[in-house]
């Protein structure tokens, strides 16, 4: 990029940016209407949000970084490819494999068959192409979907570098040779290279290529070293995966510990407070118990070894166990003496009860016969202080489990652990995009449940080891996805005044519109700047089109995070499915946000017509309405669409579709 034209974005950002604060403080302080507030407040909000989503673009676009002809690598590089697949057509993964097998720097690639499929490893191991699947260690345990399927084959290679694809990208034969070159930098940790889909054609109706992301965006991220890990088409630093993995196996592993020496303090102290007086040697017990707890939490305070400290834990809880045991059993003798006396007794004619000793008798009605409720939390403590993560396949997870995509969580913890990543904007690997309405809702539910996931645990505003940089750039990415909500208040504004004359503004005055419009105008002309001739409507589209897929995301994804609810994990079907009709059931809450809107234009027109609306008022709502049925329409597309014909292939220049952002962009609603 030229500096002229870096000088001239971060005019207009900065501009954006002015004009977009200065509308939304207005907004707030002198505008809402609060008689009718259950609209007016919503609308503000949503303003806001788009605020902050024009400033964390513009941000993104300030550092683009083009970073022109890549470094030659050195040839002494060991390089595994690794090509994922779970239940893909088996031509498919096999041209994937056979495109990566001549690739022109030396390598070994694998297929990691998720499926365990025979015929694919007969065929593979029959063209010198390795195979491999899950180990007997995974059996009955969480598989972590692709991040599963990744971690196991990284225990079982030994390339410095892997190339990552997925099932149907199909790698040019200069990759390696493009990308290698940037791990010079003993630091880089991932260089991550476009996604483009030949299966797409021009009018793009599912919005699968995504040119703005693929460029501008990743660019700008990279200017932050913040370029972010998509899932495929990535060469990754063996040493950082494996450097992540052993960071976050003994990090967990500690906080492990540390939650359950907090939870055992509490479990002992309400076992001592239930017990009776006379109680001494399970008391005894439970306070040396309480002892060591006490003293492996200051071990661990002071920085002393994990598995030390534990190891210790374990050995003092152990025989204070077998004391308390041997207690239990010495009292247990006691008592079948006395119990073989009482036999006597029945048994012997010269012997009655009156010549036992009363005292005796007594202490038998009264005693706790064994702790056995102490002991039973005793072992539950020596269970819970576990190192060996016995409830996983392996212990070191290096690709992150967190989420149902891998990608952007795994990817920041590298960035947390100070590595570097690079963005290079070439396309080396071409894959194939859903081709029918149903397949994309899937693909971009998944993507957006896995972000809203990696936000939910593991929030990028209070990581550790990031930059601040850093930290808004990933956040940026999670902060599209909330835009559903947005959206609806966007689409209820102006069926609201249509229908019930409501204005959420105090009035359409010259003020409101002396700032509206130029924030309008000039955010659009930070997207125009920024994309540099790349088309971005079909993006605007459907951050706005597909509200109910992004709102579900995130409902799901609380639900799963925070109550515990299962969420379903789907790969992408990769294979054309037959026609079935129009699935116009698949978008029944855009039909009716349609037919509202619709409903809305004739309202405001009879209100218009018998003189009960303002005209002015009327016209504005009337286009914001048009706007957003223009928004809608490509719904109408999508639900047509009948997928890929060869003969509208795609211009090959064009960018591909994100795994990990809707849209790729800030709203454009804006304040309207």
């Amino acid at each position: 990029m030229s500096d002229a034209r870096r000088f001239f974005v971060r005019v207009v950002a900065l501009v954006t940016a002015i004009l977009g604060i200065n509308y939304v403080a207005w907004r707030w302080l002198f505008s809402v209407n609060w008689d009718a507030w259950w609209i007016a407040v919503p609308l503000v909000l949503a303003e806001t949000y788009s605020l902050v989503d024009s400033l964390l673009f513009g941000m993104t676009v300030w550092r683009l970084k083009g970073r022109g002809e890549p470094p030659v690598p050195a040839r002494d590089l060991t390089v595994d490819v690794f090509i994922a697949t779970y239940n893909e057509p088996l031509d498919l993964v096999l041209d994937t494999a056979r495109a990566a097998q001549r690739i022109a720097y030396p390598h070994r690639t694998w297929i990691l068959d998720d499926g365990n499929r025979a015929e694919l490893r007969a065929r593979a191991e029959a063209e010198g192409i390795g195979w491999i699947t899950r180990s007997a260690d995974w059996a009955d345990m969480p598989r972590h979907a692709k991040a599963g399927n990744l971690n196991n084959a990284l225990s079982v290679t030994e390339g410095e570098f892997l190339l990552i694809l997925d099932a149907d990208m199909v790698p040019s034969p200069e990759i390696l040779d493009r990308t290698l070159g940037y791990f010079e930098d003993e630091r880089m940790g991932l260089v991550q290279t476009p996604q483009y889909f030949v299966n797409v054609p021009d009018h793009d109706p599912l919005g699968s290529q995504a040119p703005l992301f693929y460029g501008p965006i990743q660019e700008g991220k990279d200017g932050w070293n913040a370029a972010f890990f998509c899932g495929s088409n990535a060469v990754i630093r063996r040493e950082a995966l494996m450097q992540l993995g052993v960071a976050r196996y003994a990090g967990e592993v500690e906080v492990g510990v540390h939650r359950a020496l907090r939870t055992a303090r509490s479990v002992i102290r309400k076992a001592r407070k239930d017990l009776d007086a006379d109680q001494v040697q399970v008391l005894g017990a439970l306070e040396e118990i309480d002892y060591a707890i006490a003293r492996a939490r200051r071990d661990l305070d002071r920085g002393e070894a994990l598995f030390d400290v534990t190891y210790r834990f374990q050995k003092r809880v152990a025989t204070t166990r077998r004391e308390l045991v041997d207690a239990d059993l010495r009292t247990l003798n006691e008592d079948l003496a006395i119990i073989a006396g009482l036999d006597r007794v029945a048994d012997d004619p010269d012997v009655s009860l009156a010549t036992i000793d009363e005292t005796a008798l007594l202490q038998l009605a009264d005693r706790e016969w064994s702790p056995l409720g102490a002991v039973e939390t005793v072992e539950a403590l020596v269970r819970s202080i576990d190192v060996d993560r016995g409830g996983e396949a392996q212990p070191v997870m290096p690709m992150a489990t967190i989420s149902v995509t891998e990608d952007m969580a795994t990817c920041m913890r590298l960035h947390g652990l100070g590595w570097r990543t690079a963005y290079h904007d070439e396309i080396l690997a071409k894959g194939l995009a859903p081709e029918d309405l149903q397949t994309m809702l899937t693909q971009r539910l998944r993507w957006a449940q896995g972000t809203m996931q990696v936000m939910f645990r593991e929030n990028p505003l209070v990581q550790k080891g990031l930059t601040l940089a850093q930290r808004l750039m990933y956040f940026a990415t999670m902060w599209t996805y909330l835009s559903g909500f947005a959206a609806l208040v966007y689409i209820a504004a102006p069926i609201t005044y249509l229908t019930l004359g409501v204005l959420p503004v105090q009035a359409l005055s010259t003020d409101f519109f002396v700032r509206l419009v130029p924030f309008l105008l000039v955010n659009q002309l930070l997207f125009f700047v920024v994309a540099d001739g790349r088309p971005t409507w079909r993006g605007q589209q459907y951050s706005l089109a597909l509200f109910p897929v992004w709102i579900r995301s995130f409902t799901s994804a609380f639900g799963n995070v925070f109550l515990g609810r299962s969420l379903d994990f789907a790969v992408t079907p990769k294979e054309k499915r037959a026609p079935t009709g129009h699935r116009w059931d698949l978008v029944k809450p855009q039909l009716v946000a349609m037919g509202l809107l619709v409903l809305a234009l004739v309202a405001g027109a009879v209100r218009l017509a018998l003189g009960e609306a303002s005209p002015f008022g009327t016209v504005f709502n009337m286009v914001w309405v048009v706007f957003d049925l223009v928004v809608f329409s490509v719904i109408i597309s999508a639900v047509r669409y009948r997928g890929f014909e060869p003969d509208t292939a795609p211009d090959s220049d064009l960018d591909a579709s994100p795994p990990e952002t809707a849209s790729a962009r800030p709203s454009d609603e804006g304040a309207a």
